[in-house]
This record gives C-alpha cells, structure tokens and sequence, in this order.
C-alpha cells in the first residue's frame, strides 16, 4: 500500500485557499471601482424623490460604530527611558 503524501495534500489546500483570497480580494476591488462609479447614479435619483427627516437620519448613521484607532508605542530615547 503506498503512504499518503501529506506535504503535497498541504500544499493544494495552501493553493486552493490562496486562490480562494485572490479571488475575494478582486470581487472587494472591483466592488471599489464600481463603488465610486454607482455615487453619481444613486445622488441623482435622491434628489429627484423628497428627502424626508427619518431616511436623512438613518443615512447620516453609520451601520457599524467605528472602531477605536490603534495605539501607537513609541521607544523613548536611551537618556529618557526610567528604568536606567
């Protein structure tokens, strides 16, 4: 009976799920790029229906909170540092 070759069965499924990213991340830019084309469309057919006060405030709100910004840790100089 032959062994199974485990290295060439990783490096498949390695392919396949890079594949698998390459794949999403075009169908995330090309979302982009039709994104900025589709604004000038939609901002026309919203000024030709009447905003009222309840859809411009659900669209003012944003679906997510936005996430805290990353904290920055920056080393102090040599002659600054405490623990000297």
């Amino acid at each position: 009976m032959a062994k199974p070759n485990y290295s060439f069965e990783k490096r498949q499924r390695e392919l396949a799920k890079k594949k698998k990213q390459d794949e999403k991340n075009a169908r995330k830019r090309e979302a982009r790029g039709n994104g900025a084309s589709d604004a000038p469309q939609d901002a026309g057919s919203d000024a030709a229906a009447p905003a009222t006060a309840d859809t411009a405030a659900t669209a003012a709100t944003p679906a997510m909170p936005a996430a805290p910004a990353p904290r920055i840790h920056r080393r102090a100089p040599p002659g600054e540092r405490t623990g000297e």
